[in-house]
């Protein structure tokens, strides 16, 4: 092929690239303006992500903010790049936004039913990001879930359970559904175990058994100190109740209710102290 083929060639590409595919109002949107907006929208892409990990990573961790805030601001810049970088590159092709209203009002009761959950999860995001009822590194009960918050994004939120198994959860289940945020005033948690125990019980010794109980488990903490509760009265049995803080963060509520039970019970079958 001679310079004059590879010319004709690359000429022939290039009116290919003006091909025009459809109209939007006076604009006309050519194979090669398409492949300019995927071009340009995979770098707008990239370009988001990338100041949102600069942002949470580098720049704000001298700020000292909690890691929750971090990301919070993070993925709001990274939103207000995506949009602002949208905009310029229609622009840059030439598609005025005016143009678009047709298409919008066409499409927009097909989005308003099509895309009504993800429409829901994203302003619920956007909440939680603003208001901050949960953050990263909470440990939140929801839906029957319970784990540490691991990320918080535009649609979901990634809870990781005690088993190390991630949760996708959607965020309007954080503003809908009651949720319990173990963490969220930064101090010990109480956990309550009871046990009813035959009306012959000795009392005192099965607050002494209990006391000592909790305090021999390394996940009790010693102040607040734990107290023990009487709680009913009856022929048939007698309630009792052991009430004892712990920090979230230490250890999962799950765990250290197991690990009472399971000392409640070998301490009673050792003193012969039976249940109703």
């Amino acid at each position: 092929m001679d310079m004059s083929d590879a010319l004709g060639w690359l000429q022939e590409r290039l009116l290919l690239l003006n091909w025009e595919l459809f109209r939007l109002g006076e604009t006309e949107i050519t194979l090669g303006a398409l492949v300019r907006l995927l071009l340009l929208g995979t770098v707008l892409l990239w370009a988001g992500s990338a100041v949102r990990r600069w942002l949470a990573d580098r720049l704000l961790v001298h700020l000292h903010l909690e890691p929750g805030t971090r990301y919070a601001l993070a993925s709001m810049a990274r939103y207000l790049v995506l949009g602002l970088g949208a905009v310029l590159i229609l622009q840059n092709l030439g598609i005025q936004l005016g143009a678009l209203g047709m298409v919008a009002g066409a499409v927009g009761v097909g989005v308003g039913f099509g895309l009504q959950n993800i429409v829901s999860n994203f302003i619920s995001g956007l909440i939680i990001m603003l208001e901050r009822p949960i953050k990263v590194g909470d440990r939140v009960e929801v839906a029957s879930v319970e784990g540490v918050v691991h990320e918080i994004s535009a649609r979901r939120t990634t809870v990781v359970t005690s088993d190390n198994v991630a949760i996708l959860i959607p965020n309007q289940r954080f503003i809908l559904d009651n949720v319990v945020n173990l963490a969220y005033l930064e101090a010990p948690v109480r956990l309550r175990v009871s046990a009813s125990l035959a009306p012959e019980t000795d009392v005192a010794e099965v607050e002494r058994l209990l006391a000592r109980i909790a305090r021999d488990l390394p996940g009790v903490m010693d102040t607040p100190a734990p107290h023990v509760l009487w709680l009913a009265i009856g022929a048939a049995a007698r309630q009792f109740e052991l009430a004892v803080w712990y920090e979230p963060a230490r250890i999962a509520r799950d765990q250290l209710k197991s690990e009472l039970n399971r000392a409640i019970a070998g301490s009673f079958a050792a003193h012969d102290i039976r249940f109703a």
